[in-house]
């Protein structure tokens, strides 16, 4: 495999911190109040758990939800739980299409945009060597929003 295609596949890092021009479109669409995968250092919310805390764990039930999660095998635990909360949810993930979690919890049931390009996370230098896309789940019932 050429060095060029091995980026793909390593596995140095699963944690890519949001770009903050996107998080603040998004923010300003869906006016967000949890960030469930957050670390102190990059949290995009007032409200957030760090992986010490589990984020997994908690309910997210009447938030309105930023996540982007570790790029890892945690995305389909959580996409399974962000798919049956009672919660708005806008996902930033790499546009895996081929996988199952996609198939099983994301195409159909949710809301998918694809990112034209390549997103640079964080202070990077270079842009991430995957496609991204954001995912909104909408299971909010009208009057059962968290303040």
């Amino acid at each position: 495999m050429s060095d060029k295609m091995a980026v793909h596949y390593s596995a140095k890092t699963t944690i890519w911190e949001t770009p903050q021009d996107l998080f603040d479109q998004l923010n300003a669409e869906f006016q967000f109040n949890l960030d469930p995968c957050a670390l102190a250092e990059n949290a995009k919310c007032e409200r957030y758990f760090t992986p010490e805390e589990d984020g997994l764990s908690k309910s997210w039930d009447g938030c309105r939800v930023f996540m982007n999660p570790p790029y890892g095998r945690e995305i389909p635990v959580l996409i399974e739980k962000a798919a049956s909360s009672k919660a708005l949810i806008v996902c930033l993930l790499p546009a895996r299409t081929d996988t199952r979690w996609f198939h099983d919890y994301v195409y159909g049931k949710a809301e998918i945009r694809f990112i034209k390009g390549r997103l640079k996370f964080g202070n990077a230098v270079h842009n991430c060597p995957f496609p991204c896309m954001i995912v909104v789940f909408n299971n909010l019932k009208k009057g059962a929003e968290a303040a």
